[in-house]
């Protein structure tokens, strides 16, 4: 594109070359490194070992240290909390070194004062040419504004509970910021996964109650899919928590460990750990895993349970199953609890259906003291078998709203089938 003026652009050298392109690449490297020490995030780079190399200006502010008191001396893990470094040590750090990138991990810093900073930290390893790891860059963001628009979430929500009334517009403002919230507490959309159908749904009881009902579908590696459904003890925000460090607990135990035991024993110390006391917090969880088979079609599926409503087994030829799951207790009642996996396999046009209670549990007769139940989910699951994940959740989103006011718990919904191999064509000559 060719300029109509004759005006000299400011941001190139003269055609005469003198010393403004030299002016003009030192204002570069200048705001560069005023970008890096001043920028609105912390940052700081450390050796494979933990030592701090590089930390900006920011960071050293938020924490009031000297850079000569961090840089070369301290470790990163020297900067967070009790509660972090042993999350540090055993989630954050093997899934960096796993993966060579990890994003938003909430930790808690130590200020010199005492005090402590919430923040969201990722880190990813810098390589070399040959592929060794060199450093571990790191970028911090002050989740300070986060915390206080949570606590005053919570705040506004008690005192709008004891006032009994509220104008129509402020209850509109407030659903709004509880469905943003639990959002969050879901994924945005189901990953795409070799061989397999997915689908899901979630059905909120109340819009002004924050649930506690939970689904989730990742990557483990190149062949296998981890998913999990659950629901915690309680509503609102409390329970938001609760669900919050369970969906993120369980993500990281299975990039770790993907057997499902072992990822519901870590579920289970984690929760009884964190809420033993006065105030206990406990919940229902399925979590399995999906091995494709791209030579035969079907899928192997690895399931364990902790006190969770069986998953169905919807097949091809038109039956229908619960998925038995023995053993399983609440996960987070007990310091330790047992659990066992069960294996299956699903087939074209096979489907696995996984539910929380607020359908089973849902009221159906006219004086709505009579539950719905598993025998009569397992009949209208019947009716449905053969068809696909989307078929099956779409007429069990049907069966939720013909529940009305019955339906007094939050539902998740999550099904997973193998395809139906596509009828044949006739060939006519």
């Amino acid at each position: 594109m060719c300029r109509t003026d004759q005006q000299p652009d400011p941001y190139e050298p003269d055609n005469d070359g003198d010393a403004s392109g030299a002016v003009f690449a030192s204002l570069l490297e200048d705001s560069a490194e005023e970008l890096y020490e001043s920028a609105p995030c912390g940052y700081l780079s450390t050796l494979m070992d933990g030592i701090i190399a590089k930390i900006n200006s920011t960071l050293l502010d938020w924490l009031g240290l000297e850079r000569e008191q961090v840089v070369g001396r301290m470790r990163f893990t020297d900067l967070l909390t009790v509660g972090g470094k042993l999350y540090h040590e055993t989630h954050f750090a093997p899934l960096l070194r796993m993966q060579g990138e990890i994003s938003g991990v909430a930790l808690e810093l130590k200020q010199t004062g005492g005090g402590r900073i919430p923040v969201f930290v990722s880190s990813a390893v810098k390589y070399g040419s040959t592929g060794e790891p060199l450093l571990i860059r790191t970028t911090v963001f002050d989740a300070r504004d986060r915390r206080a628009y949570e606590e005053e979430l919570l705040r506004a929500r008690k005192a709008a509970e004891e006032a009994h009334k509220e104008a129509e517009a402020d209850r509109a403002r407030l659903q709004d910021a509880l469905a943003v919230l639990q959002q969050s507490l879901l994924p945005a959309t189901l990953p795409a996964v070799p061989g397999v159908e997915a689908a899901a749904h979630y059905r909120t009881a109340s819009p002004d109650r924050l649930g506690g009902d939970f689904y989730d579908l990742f990557p483990l590696d190149g062949k296998r899919f981890a998913f999990f459904l659950g629901d915690v003890c309680g509503k609102g925000p409390q329970a938001a928590a609760v669900t919050s460090l369970t969906r993120y607990t369980l993500r990281a135990a299975a990039l770790h460990d993907p057997d499902p035991v072992a990822a519901l024993t870590t579920l289970n110390q984690v929760l009884h750990e964190r809420y033993t006391g006065g105030d206990p917090r406990y919940c229902t969880v399925i979590f399995g895993v999906l091995e494709p088979d791209p030579a035969t079609g079907q899928v192997s599926v690895h399931v364990a349970s902790g006190g969770h409503p069986p998953a169905l087994v919807l097949r091809a030829d038109g039956t229908a199953d619960f998925l038995p799951t023995p053993g399983g207790l609440l996960v987070g009642v007990l310091p330790t609890a047992t659990f066992v996996t069960a294996t299956n396999v699903l087939g074209p046009g096979d489907s696995l259906v996984l539910y929380t209670d607020g359908l089973t549990e849902a009221r159906t007769s006219e004086d709505r003291d009579s539950l719905y139940g598993d025998e009569a989910l397992l009949d209208f699951a019947a009716g449905h078998a053969g068809k696909s994940p989307q078929a099956v959740i779409q007429a069990l989103t049907g069966l939720l709203d013909g529940f009305g006011d019955g339906l007094d718990d939050d539902t998740a919904l999550l099904a997973l089938g193998v395809p139906a191999p596509a009828p044949a064509t006739r060939v006519t000559e």
